[in-house]
Order: C-alpha cells, then sequence, then structure tokens
C-alpha cells in the first residue's frame, strides 16, 4: 500500500474521498450529495484528473471531473454524454469512465445504460457515441440485467488503441479489432445456465472483466455464476473456479504489476447474495487462477453483505494495496497484497464504485 493514496468511494448518495497520509486516513464527504456515483475513475496519465458518473433523480446522469483531487468540481453546462436524436434512446446511466491507452492522453470511454460505448477525445469533457456497437445486430436481443441493461466494462488496449474490449448485462463481451467500426460477440465458453442454449453466441450476464497491461492477451471474468480465464484476447474462455467457495460474485480485480495475481469477492449464490457461511473474505490467486486462497486476517467474522463489480480495486504500489466497499457501507484496505486489512470507513450508504491512486 502506498504510503499516500486516495480513495474515491461511489455510493447511492453522494461522494466520499478517503485520503492515507503517514498511516492514518481521513475520509470526507458527502461530494456530490444525493446522486448516484455508479462510476469513478483516476486519470494519472498527466495532472491527475478525476472522473465521477452522477445520476441526479433532478437533473439526471451527468460526468463530473475535479483537477484538484476533489477539492473543486466541474460539470460541464451540456451534457457531456448524450444520445444523438436518431437513436431514440435516452442515458440512463454511466456506468464505467475508463481512461484510455498512456500514449493516447485525450482519450477516455465510457459504458452507458442503455449499453452503449462513449469516446471521449478531449479527457472526458465531452462524448461520442461508438456507432459501430450500438448499431450492432445482437443490440435488440440483449436484455437487462437484475441492475440494468448496461456496458459496464470497458478495456482499451495499452498498445493498440484500434482494440477494445467490453463486456454487459445482459449480452456478454464484445470486442473490437478496428477502433469500434465493427464489434464481434467473444463468449465461446461462458455458461449462461438460466438460457436452453446454455453456451450461446451471446446473452451471458458477465459481472465483470479484467485484464493486465503487460499481458493485454489474458483477461480474466466473473460471471453470473462462473470465474473464468480468456489467454486469447478475449476470443474463448475457461473456467478457473475451482478452489474458490463459489462461482458467483461480481468483482474480478488484477494486481498492478504482477499479471498472474487476481482478486474477487465470491458471493454464496445469485439467491443468496453474501459471502459463504457469512464469513468475509477476499480471495486472491497467484497462478493466473489455477489456485486461490482466502484473505481474511484483520475482517469481520460474520458478514452478510456483498460487494459490487466496481467496489474492489487496487492501488499501483508493490506490494499493492487492495480495497473493497460492501453494500452495508464499510469500506476495507488491505496492504500487502491483501495480507492485513483495516476498516477505513463505516455507515456509508450502499458502495457502489471505488477507485484508488496515489497522491
Amino acid at each position: 500500500m502506498s504510503d499516500r493514496v486516495l480513495l474515491l468511494i461511489g455510493t447511492r448518495k453522494g461522494l466520499w474521498l478517503a485520503r492515507r497520509e503517514r498511516g492514518a486516513w481521513e475520509v470526507t464527504g458527502p461530494h456530490l450529495p444525493m446522486a448516484e456515483i455508479y462510476a469513478v475513475a483516476a486519470d494519472t496519465r498527466g495532472a491527475p484528473r478525476l472522473l465521477v458518473g452522477a445520476s441526479s433523480t433532478h437533473f439526471g446522469p451527468s460526468v463530473v471531473t475535479s483537477d484538484d483531487l476533489g477539492a473543486t468540481w466541474q460539470e460541464p453546462d451540456a451534457a457531456p454524454i448524450a444520445f444523438p436524436a436518431d437513436t431514440g434512446a435516452a442515458l440512463e446511466r454511466v456506468w464505467q469512465l475508463a481512461p484510455g491507452p498512456a500514449d493516447h492522453p485525450e482519450v477516455v470511454h465510457a459504458g452507458a445504460e442503455p449499453s452503449a460505448l462513449f469516446r471521449s477525445e478531449d479527457r472526458g469533457r465531452t462524448f461520442q457515441l461508438v456507432r459501430g456497437l450500438w448499431d450492432h445486430p445482437h443490440r435488440e436481443r440483449w436484455e437487462p440485467g437484475f441492475g440494468g441493461q448496461a456496458v459496464h466494462t470497458v478495456l482499451a488496449h495499452p498498445h493498440d488503441p484500434s482494440r477494445v474490449v467490453v463486456a454487459m448485462s445482459a449480452g456478454g463481451v464484445y470486442r473490437t479489432e478496428d477502433g469500434g467500426t465493427s464489434w464481434q460477440a467473444s463468449n465461446r465458453g461462458i455458461k449462461a445456465y438460466f438460457l436452453p442454449d446454455e453456451y450461446p453466441e451471446f446473452g451471458q450476464c458477465v459481472h465483470k472483466i479484467a485484464q493486465h497491461p503487460a499481458k493485454p492477451e489474458r483477461f480474466f471474468l466473473q460471471n453470473h455464476h462462473g470465474v473464468y480465464r480468456s489467454d486469447d484476447g478475449a476470443a474463448s474462455w475457461r473456467s478457473i473456479a475451482d478452489g474458490l467457495p463459489s462461482d458467483f460474485g461480481f468483482p474480478i480485480v488484477t494486481h498492478p504489476h504482477r499479471p498472474d495475481v487476481v482478486f474477487g469477492f465470491p458471493l454464496t449464490a445469485d439467491a443468496t447474495r453474501y459471502p459463504p457461511d457469512g464469513r468475509c473474505r477476499v480471495y486472491r490467486s497467484e497462478d493466473a487462477g489455477e489456485t486461490w486462497t482466502g484473505l481474511s486476517e484483520g475482517l469481520p467474522e460474520r458478514f452478510w453483505s456483498a460487494v459490487m463489480r466496481d467496489a474492489l480495486c487496487t492501488d499501483d504500489a508493490d506490494p499493492a494495496g487492495v480495497y473493497f466497499g460492501s453494500r452495508s457501507g464499510e469500506v476495507y484496505a488491505g496492504s500487502g497484497d491483501g495480507e492485513r486489512w483495516e476498516r477505513v470507513a463505516e455507515h456509508l450508504p450502499d458502495v457502489l464504485s471505488l477507485r484508488a491512486m496515489s497522491w
């Protein structure tokens, strides 16, 4: 864990900021009070910029930015993300904000509900719809997951800007190799037990995917029951759930420096959304999912809450700090790649999203 960390905590009722300096945490908030914060990002490709997808029941969804680590916030007068009139669609929520490759410092992607991808070339000030995905012939048959029909994960290739992988609930994984002009469903090997054809071309309820920039052809995936790895650029997947107490969960995250290390937070089942036996455990694999270890030092023994798809993250230290927030409003920080845990905050609203950066 870095000596100086800024943790962005998105909740159903605003944004909280947790700063760690000289071993102590200071938590402030709510910032952007009463907004639902499903998406947070820390863009460190230049001067740090914080990006927040904020949804207000009165003003609607927007993207808010800060260039002074949260001291002040800027929101454009016109909606930065909006569907063109000819689509007949309206933005429901921003689910993902993802800075692009390091050598394209102005590019930011946004995943949206209804399922769509937007691209910014001014570092998140304005966005344009990626028509290739929106016009895909599968789109009319994508179905909403329990939380909505949304592109919730966007992963740009670290060295080739024409290659992007997205995931959605429910629709599955799609990838482009031509900058978004055309998209291919990439779900071979992912089971959809709730469909008549359990291995369809698309329609899987993927909860989250992760990629490590040092091995960009490898991906990890947490499905609606199922944990998988791809070693061929998301073209095909195989199960790595053996060794986990359950194959259901929402988040999956890679280590910032060790591409074989991956973290998850299993829940009992889709109808029983708390950890197996109510034991709070983050699970870590150090061999790309071949084996798993439960990490619990400092975590509560009784825990009847859940961790959502964007509420588990790491910082960029080595060993890494690992962080998660719960639907019951608790936030924990794990040092030493998750070996030891401490509580950062409690009694917050439902935690939806987390991002950590050194500052």
